[in-house]
């Protein structure tokens, strides 16, 4: 085998990629442990009050005036324009309560205007809460009876492995920045296991095709020419879909910041799993030739290459 295949000697570092992995995840873990998730209306239920200000207000002073009038666990922020605020409140929801907020917010002779006033029942959040978390195990359940059935019981648990480590400090970094967790960002967790997954799959389809192509070299070194012959296209899938989302971070608008901002960091965490997580995880599980080289029987082939 030529060593010239493998430019760039990923494997080389498996043992400095898997001590980073190993500190990232054990960081997302104690904090989404100890400090945990901060979750949206679609989760907790609540009431949502968004307002519409003659001049852009200060959204510290905002926040002071519901402070003082009794308002307590709330968030204040910026709805799209700098004119437009949102008001989330634990409070259970009441016809008077868009009334009651406008009216604290008009102290001073400000001009407001009510927007909407809604909400989300506590019963609802939890349904979606528990629903949400069923459906990714589920998604990732799926996951390895499919790369195990394609591939092989080792290459299913190494893409799952992959996948959990994408997710788990996806949510781990939306658990230490203090990041609003909602049905948005749930649906960018789905969508980065796919995108991950498929990344993974194309590298191990790789991997399988250059065991049972090249007769010599190392389980290490194999991997290493397959990951060095797929990262041209993972590098550009990737970089053209963070370019995506950047825009849609930049000027989608609030709606969907949660949403983009998941994707963008499970592109990142997931492209570097695929060259890094999945192809250190099979090596680690001893995957050789002999896991994808179909073996055939020798009495067999002897009566198949006898004259009748």
């Amino acid at each position: 085998m030529s060593n010239a295949q493998a430019k760039i000697d990923f494997m080389g570092k498996r043992k400095i990629a898997a001590i980073l992995s190993i500190v990232f995840v054990l960081v997302s873990l104690g904090s989404l442990a100890f400090k945990g998730l901060i979750f949206g209306l679609d989760f907790t239920g609540g009431t949502l009050v968004e307002v519409e200000y003659k001049v852009a207000p200060n959204l510290s002073d905002v926040r002071s005036h519901l402070t003082e009038a009794g308002y307590e666990k709330l968030t204040v922020q910026n709805f799209g324009a700098d004119t437009s605020v949102l008001v989330r409140l634990s409070q259970g929801f009441n016809d008077k309560v868009g009334d009651e907020v406008l009216s604290v917010l008009k102290t001073g002779g400000t001009e407001v205007e009510l927007k909407r006033a809604e909400f989300v029942g506590a019963q609802v959040g939890e349904e979606l809460r528990e629903q949400g978390g069923l459906g990714l195990l589920f998604a990732l359940g799926i996951v390895m009876v499919y790369v195990a059935m394609r591939f092989q019981l080792k290459f299913s648990v190494g893409a799952v492995v992959a996948l959990a480590h994408d997710v788990i400090i996806t949510l781990g970094l939306f658990s230490l920045l203090s990041w609003d967790f909602d049905l948005t960002v749930l649906a960018a967790l789905l969508a980065v296991i796919g995108y991950s997954l498929n990344d993974t799959i194309v590298v191990f389809d790789r991997v399988r095709e250059n065991f049972r192509k090249i007769r010599k070299g190392t389980s290490e070194e194999i991997i290493n020419i397959s990951l060095n012959q797929t990262l041209s296209r993972t590098l550009v899938t990737s970089l053209t879909t963070l370019l995506v989302l950047l825009a849609l971070y930049l000027f989608g608008g609030e709606m969907i910041n949660g949403f983009a901002k998941a994707l963008l960091i499970g592109v990142l965490v997931g492209t570097y799993s695929s060259i890094y997580v999945a192809g250190n995880a099979i090596l680690a599980l001893g995957v050789s030739r002999d896991d994808l080289v179909v073996q055939v029987n020798e009495d067999e082939n002897e009566d198949e290459n006898e004259l009748p």
